[in-house]
């Protein structure tokens, strides 16, 4: 089987700020730092220290998700007497009260999406650490899921955000955010950061012998 032809081998390389893809001077192998002509950013062949700027990233999102769970996310008073949530029981307060929608949603942007952001992010690094073969294309479309998953990450602090906003009733019932949605709203940027700094481009250098 032939393999592709690959960019860097035969002198290219892609500007990580602008995109644009420039022919390195003299030899590929030596020489450096080169400088893309459009944007004077320092050109990489790959990013650096990517393994383990991804890795810090996401054990310290991990370590930042265990007090999102279990600080409370929010305070609810309604009728005179109040409580502190988290992120399982507001779920469960939520369902409860008939808002199944708010529920599904907190639960699935909370719970669901984070430990799935996790498991995925740890696979690619292990793969693509150990110069796996397997499932390339595969493992390739699984890091534009989790680019693609980043964006929507927010939508459970926003939710709370807006829940708190409309639900003033006087004396009736109030909802107030707590500091567990804060070490939430890091762990969010930290996977976001994990995922930006793993180069997707390493899972194809397995290719090379």
């Amino acid at each position: 089987m032939t393999l592709p032809v690959r960019a860097h081998p035969v002198g290219m390389i892609a500007c990580h700020t602008c995109g644009l893809v420039c022919r390195l001077p003299g030899s590929t192998s030596v020489g450096g730092p080169w400088k893309c002509p459009r944007c004077s950013s320092t050109l990489h062949p790959r990013r650096p220290d990517s393994f383990a700027r991804a890795w810090a990233f996401l054990i310290a999102g991990l370590v930042f998700y265990v007090p999102a769970n279990v600080l409370p996310i929010m305070y609810t008073r309604a009728f005179g007497s109040g409580s502190d949530n988290t992120i399982m029981s507001g779920v469960v307060q939520f369902w409860k009260s008939g808002s199944y929608g708010i529920a599904i949603v907190i639960f699935v942007a909370s719970v669901a999406v984070p430990c799935t952001k996790f498991l995925a992010l740890a696979t690619l690094l292990l793969t693509t650490k150990r110069r796996s073969r397997g499932a390339m294309r595969e493992r390739a479309r699984l890091y534009r899921l989790i680019e693609l998953v980043g964006y929507w990450s927010m939508l459970d602090v926003l939710v709370v955000a807006i829940v708190a906003a409309l639900v003033k009733f006087g004396a009736l019932a109030s909802i107030e955010p707590r500091v567990g949605i804060l070490f939430f709203g890091v762990v969010v940027i930290l996977t976001m950061l994990s995922a930006m700094s793993f180069d997707p481009r390493l899972i194809w250098d397995a290719e090379e012998p």
